[in-house]
């Protein structure tokens, strides 16, 4: 007895050295000693041993005891010895191992079974495991060897066939317990309805609770349970039942209840009702309503802010910061998350401020939360300010950190920056996942910069990232952008037998990507790939294609959604096709998509170029029964196609309601109605449009152009002189202004004053436009015979071209090519008309004065030189 001890102390004494333990077990047990001393010896000594081994995590040697203890003698003590290493290994989570030792023992020791304890133990551990094919085999073999199960083990099985999702076996083993001799409790009762709830199946559990037999007693938990659920898939009326069924039971509803009913009233929009719930918790003790805590008022605080109740959310959020005891980090993310989804960057910085001042020390989570807004509003140098807080504060900045900065870069077009991060996160030993080069890759394709982003993509795939479905469908959107669309339908294609080894079939520098691993394998086509292809086709004009791609989709069990049906039909509603748009939309709902906001707004514009404005409104009144709230959009597609049909009144009673509604009009909105009512020559009217739009949507450029060239083709030139000179005033770009047109048109009146002094107006502003301004004005004045004038207007025009300051400047004349320039090889207006041989010749003749010494500078610097006007 005295040599057991000293042995199981030498073992205990080298713990933290687990080689020499166990070299010192295995010396001692080959040792030769007397049969019952060595007996002994391994019955004190092995669960020592053991913890020794499994703490050190020495596997090896674990097995090596195992083989140990089933070789040596008497089988007494090796039996014994098994029993207490299955316990160990059970209990440690190593259930692998101890279903293997289990097995074992049951093989040597066919006769001699363990106890049911033993059983539940191995058992247990498999559950954290999920195995449930091991966990029938221990009940069976329990069975077989005669072991009677108690409700604890069938409580463990019935939890193992729900975590599998067998929840018919589970009620038949539930069902089956009082013919084994148990009667399942009320934790046999609370794991099965779990088991359901989670399924989504809270009828079942409600069925199994209705049906219960009578000796069973079901606890608050499982009534939590399954108010929490119902809740959950807002069946705030049967939780709101089974609440008042709770106290039939006399089981008060507990903080636990409550906090099921609030967070579900949240989620669904119904604040108000939560709000009363909770100020009830308050003031209702006499009631027996329990007291709210700290989750309570969290999702209070997080329902308020869903909502845009900011004002409300701010007085909760004070009344917490008053009582330590309700508000704790994740309170105060929830307000600064609130705070930058509304755009109150400032205040969010003054809160974080707040927090490390008062102690509360914010986590990566609070940092990135802060981060984020601010790198969306582009404030990517106080987002780096919050970034060194952070580090100086002690908390290293984590990979969403930094996919955070590098993600606001990349949205902002700043791929140099983006890129920078990436290097800076490399430096810092935070290494990038698949999801950071996913966003880089998204940008540079974005930003049409194939070869880089290819290079990326070569980097990726060399340095290990796993290529995923997403990698895929971001190369595959940016080939269909790129007018690559065969060959993103090829990856496509590819992806079914390769995965992302598809990928090398972008070109011979790929050719690396061709890796037929189980990783690469694994990547499939998702819904989004073939609505990437499907999208892509039908603007192409490939319908059929499309159709082809849609079939195959659906031949590979992918089932589309509401965003690839809203593809067709919105294709289908531009071709002018509303039959076969709609026999998709039946199609769509067949098949269980619900009709969205983008759906409406497709079939309004099918509608409305077939002039079919009575079902238009059927579809706008449908819109609000079904709960989707027309836009903008849908409203400017209705204005627009009453414009079309000619009733502009009826169009301006609809901007009346989007106002009404709080529904901002936008510079489209007020674009549709402004041209319908020039082209009705009804200027009274536009005019008082186009104050409501500078009063709506601020004084901008696009809304003064607009305005200018209908007022200029409507004949109405002295107003859009007056409206062309408040866009001087303004310092707006002209670019869109058909200014040139209304100088040619007050040249051809003989207004040569006021078209002069629009030209001279430019050139005092600092303005740089097209020289081929001046050319009316000049012609103008040589037919007058005001010589001079027009000889000092020519030299200012070449003076203009040769000091290269034609910026803000207008190509085309006509309208319809605003903004592009139909001149061959880049060459200017100004330089068609310099060279023209109209009769007049006013700005060669100049040019050759100039060319014979009239200027100060040499011929060669007046001279335009090729490319120079290139960038003009």
């Amino acid at each position: 007895m005295e040599q057991v001890g000293r042995v199981s102390e030498a073992l205990l004494k080298n713990t933290n050295n687990p080689k020499l333990a166990w070299h010192l077990f295995r010396r001692v047990l080959s040792s030769p000693t007397s049969i019952s001393t060595s007996s002994d010896l391994r019955l004190r000594s092995v669960p020592t041993m053991a913890r020794i081994l499994i703490g050190a995590k020495m596997h090896q040697e674990i097995d090596a005891l195992h083989k140990l203890l089933l070789d040596s003698e008497p089988l007494e003590t090796a039996h014994a010895s098994l029993l207490s290493l299955v316990r160990l290994l059970a209990r440690s989570g190593l259930s692998e191992k101890a279903v293997f030792c289990f097995k074992s023992l049951r093989t040597r020791f066919p006769e001699n079974p363990p106890s049911g304890f033993l059983y539940n133990l191995v058992l247990e551990s498999c559950l954290r495991e999920k195995n449930v094919e091991i966990v029938l085999w221990l009940y069976k073999d329990m069975i077989v060897s005669g072991v009677h199960p108690e409700t604890y083990t069938f409580n463990l099985l019935i939890s193992s066939l729900c975590d599998a999702g067998r929840l018919e076996d589970a009620r038949e083993v539930f069902d089956k317990m009082p013919d084994k001799g148990c009667r399942p409790n009320e934790f046999s009762v609370g794991i099965l309805v779990r088991g359901y709830c989670r399924a989504g199946l809270g009828e079942q559990a409600l069925k199994l609770l209705d049906g219960k037999s009578s000796g069973v007693v079901t606890n608050r938990a499982v009534y939590n349970t399954l108010i929490s659920s119902f809740c959950r898939e807002g069946r705030t009326d049967e939780a709101e039942k089974l609440v008042e069924r709770m106290r039939e039971d006399n089981m008060f509803p507990d903080v636990v209840t409550f906090n099921s009913r609030i967070s579900a009233l949240c989620r669904s929009g119904k604040i108000l009702e939560a709000s009363r719930i909770f100020r009830d918790m308050h003031v209702d003790q006499e009631l027996g309503l329990p007291k709210p805590n700290i989750i309570t008022y969290n999702l209070m605080l997080e329902g308020f802010c869903k909502e845009g109740m900011l004002e409300d959310a701010r007085t909760l959020f004070e009344s917490m910061k008053k009582d330590r005891d309700f508000i704790k980090l994740e309170s105060y993310n929830i307000w600064l998350l609130a705070l930058i989804r509304n755009g109150k960057q400032f205040e969010a910085r003054l809160v974080l401020k707040e927090m490390v001042d008062e102690g509360m020390e914010p986590s990566v989570c609070t940092y990135n939360i802060v981060m984020d807004g601010l790198c969306k509003e582009g404030m990517f140098s106080d987002a780096r300010m919050v970034m060194g807080l952070m580090i100086s504060s002690g908390v290293p900045p984590d990979i969403v950190t930094y996919t955070t900065l590098l993600h606001g870069y990349c949205n902002k077009g700043n791929v140099f920056q983006a890129n920078r991060v990436l290097q800076e996160m490399m430096t810092n030993n935070c290494l990038p996942n698949t999801h950071t080069c996913n966003i880089l890759l998204h940008s540079l394709w974005k930003e049409e910069r194939t070869a880089e982003a290819e290079e990326l993509l070569q980097k990726m795939n060399e340095r290990g990232y796993s290529l995923d479905t997403v990698t895929c469908n971001i190369v595959i959107n940016g080939l269909c952008n790129n007018g690559k669309l065969d060959k993103a339908i090829e990856i496509v294609s590819g992806m079914w037998t390769h995965g992302s080894a598809a990928l090398g079939s972008l070109g011979n520098s790929f050719i690396g990507l061709v890796d037929e691993s189980n990783n690469g394998k694994n990547c499939r086509p998702d819904l989004i790939t073939y609505s990437t292809i499907i999208k892509a086709l039908c603007k192409a004009g490939r319908l059929d294609d499309a159709k082809k791609k849609f079939a195959e989709m659906m031949g590979k069990n992918l089932r589309p959604d509401s965003v690839i049906y809203n593809t067709f039909i919105h294709n289908y509603c531009k071709q002018g096709k509303i039959s076969s748009a709609f026999k998709v939309l039946k199609d769509m709902e067949k098949k269980g998509c619900n009709k969205s906001r983008q759906t409406y707004n497709s079939l309004i514009v099918g509608l409305g170029s077939q002039h079919q404005i009575f079902e238009i409104y059927g579809l706008m009144d449908e819109m609000r029964e079904t709960g989707i709230s027309p836009d903008v959009c849908s409203y400017n597609n209705m204005i627009s196609s009453l414009c079309e049909g000619g009733k502009i009144r009826d169009a301006t009673s609809l901007l009346d309601e989007m106002l009404q509604k709080g529904i901002s009009p936008n510079i489209s909105s007020f674009r549709i109605l402004i041209k319908a009512f020039c082209k009705a020559c009804e200027f009274e009217d536009v005019v008082e449009v186009f104050e409501i739009a500078l009063s709506v949507c601020g004084h901008k450029e696009a809304l003064y152009s607009l305005m200018f060239n209908e007022l200029l083709a409507g004949g109405k030139d002295s107003k859009a002189k007056e409206l062309f000179e408040a866009a001087l005033d303004r310092n707006f770009y002209v670019g869109n202004f058909l200014y040139k047109d209304l100088i040619d048109k007050l040249c051809r009146d003989e207004k040569l004053e006021e078209a002069s002094s629009i030209i001279y107006n430019m050139i005092d502003r600092g303005y740089g436009f097209d020289p081929a301004s001046f050319m009316p004005v000049i012609d103008g004045l040589a037919k007058k015979g005001n010589k001079h004038e027009a000889d000092l207007l020519a030299e200012r025009m070449i003076e203009m071209a040769s000091e290269g300051r034609v910026k803000n400047k207008v190509y085309p004349y006509k309208r319809k090519t605003i903004g592009k320039n139909s001149k061959k090889g880049g060459e200017s207006d100004w330089q068609t008309i310099v060279h023209r041989d109209d009769g007049s010749g006013t700005a060669l003749k100049t040019l050759k004065k100039v060319q014979k010494g009239w200027g100060r500078e040499s011929v060669s610097s007046l001279q335009p030189q090729g490319d120079e006007f290139l960038g003009y």
